[in-house]
């Protein structure tokens, strides 16, 4: 491959095609990456607090741009592309305010003479999905930078268009060349970074195997990574919810980025007195769900990505009628142009169909009924993953308490979770390693130094 092709999933029209970079172009960006660092660290933290407030107002001012951008290159309506750029730019508003007191040494004893400071760590490689091209990126340099790391990009092959727009965005607003590059390179390439010496450690979002990889090749090299791998995300609703605005919520949660969404709701778990209710109200919100044209402000589901998703999801809901599944909701692929898929209800599901072990990644949504909340805790951990959980319940200190079982690094009570600058965003299990976000994740790429003046 010596090119990135960008095409419109939907239509399937190309956008574009843009030139992978050479040996000697990679090998320039990241001396250039290197170089910049000992520049970039070296300046107090007000003045790149000041560098990452005019991010923000250019990704404000580029905004509809960048939103059309995203939802011709991966197929995101534009009703959510174009909040995606602003929670972008409030990322970065969020670290600007707050990299003093981040930075701010920790006085672990006056008497002592002893404290904790934090320094970065250097050039920080980011491989990204397509799924949110921006926000995936974004969120994770806006701590990175902030705390004096330089980042260089490998984005998904689906989507250069948003990797070049990107660094076209800190280009604009002035930032130093070399505290975010970007790289068009294919998959071995990027692998081959991350034993490069001017890499320091990686943060990855995207699929368990190609994470497993980037994992054992940061460990064979003794490098720091932070993953991010996915999940299959449990939806409870107990008998004491409030049944509709669970149904509501669920349905935002399970189709936003017509599903294609690591956080999105996957297993809906409901205790078995309210499941028909609760499945006929799914059904009917979802029924509403204008899905078309992802430019046309009113749509609310667009094209999956690429085709071969399509067939993976035909693939998960076919298993599933097979062994048992009842059809709620009969949708799948469309025809015509452009890779539409539907919305597929099933009922009736068991723990061993792969639409309840696997991460479906798009509109298909499984609902299980159970007898009673252990039932509903028992199904919700049995999975190899732990990224997100939601739970519902009129009471909301039992649901606070059972949530501590939940096995997942986010949890909602009666809602959907979704990434806040100030919460640790993450998983467990084979959901993945470390935090994005928050003081957390802040200091996932920082040298924790203890210091002691005897």
């Amino acid at each position: 491959m010596n090119a990135m092709v960008s095409i419109n999933p939907a239509n399937g029209n190309v956008n574009g095609e843009f030139e992978l970079h050479s040996s000697e172009e990679v090998n320039s960006i990241l001396k250039r990456s290197s170089e910049t660092f000992l520049e970039w660290s070296s300046l107090a933290a007000a003045e790149r607090g000041v560098y990452l407030e005019d991010v923000a107002a250019m990704l404000r001012k580029e905004e509809q741009d960048l939103a059309e951008t995203i939802t011709k290159e991966m197929g995101k309506p534009i009703k959510q592309s174009l909040p995606e750029v602003e929670k972008c730019a409030s990322m970065f508003d969020y670290f600007a305010s707050n990299i003093e007191s981040l930075l701010e040494p920790d006085v672990v004893d006056d008497a002592s003479s002893a404290f904790i400071s934090f320094e970065p760590m250097g050039t920080i490689l980011a491989i990204k999905p397509w799924n949110f091209p921006l926000w995936q990126v974004l969120s994770a340099a806006s701590h990175v930078l902030a705390g004096g790391n330089t980042m260089v990009l490998k984005h998904s092959s689906y989507v250069p268009m948003c990797a070049l727009k990107i660094e076209e965005i800190f280009e604009k607003a002035g930032v130093p060349k070399g505290v975010f590059q970007t790289l068009l390179v294919d998959g071995p390439m990027a692998s081959s970074l991350i034993s490069r010496p001017e890499i320091t450690a990686v943060s990855f979002t995207g699929g368990l195997p190609s994470g497993q990889k980037v994992a054992e090749t940061a460990g064979r090299n003794m490098k720091k990574c932070v993953l991010e791998l996915g999940g299959s995300d449990p939806f409870i609703v107990l008998e004491d919810a409030d049944i509709e605005m669970a149904a509501k919520v669920a349905v935002s949660g399970r189709f936003i980025n017509t599903g294609q969404t690591c956080i999105s709701s996957k297993r809906f778990i409901v205790d078995e007195s309210i499941a028909d209710e609760f499945t006929a109200l799914f059904v009917e919100k979802t029924r509403a769900l204008k899905l078309g044209d992802p430019l046309d402000p009113e749509t609310d589901l667009g094209p999956l990505v690429r085709e071969d998703q399509v067939a993976l999801l035909e693939a998960q809901v076919s298993e599933a009628v097979s062994m048992g599944a009842k059809v709620e909701l009969e949708g799948g692929s469309m025809e015509g142009e452009g890779y539409y898929f539907s919305p597929v209800v099933l009922s009736d599901v068991t723990v061993d169909m792969g639409v309840m072990k696997e991460e479906t990644f798009g509109p298909v949504a499984p609902i299980i009924a159970v007898k009673d909340e252990a039932e509903a805790m028992n199904i919700a951990n049995a999975t190899e993953f732990g990224l997100g959980a939601s739970i519902w319940s009129g009471d909301e200190v039992k649901a606070s308490s059972l949530a501590c079982q939940i096995q997942a690094g986010v949890v909602g009570v009666n809602g959907f979770f979704r990434p806040e600058a100030n919460l640790p965003f993450g998983g467990v299990k084979k959901s993945g390693i470390g935090r994005e976000l928050s003081r957390f994740g802040f200091y996932e790429f920082m040298n924790i130094k203890s210091t002691k003046v005897y």
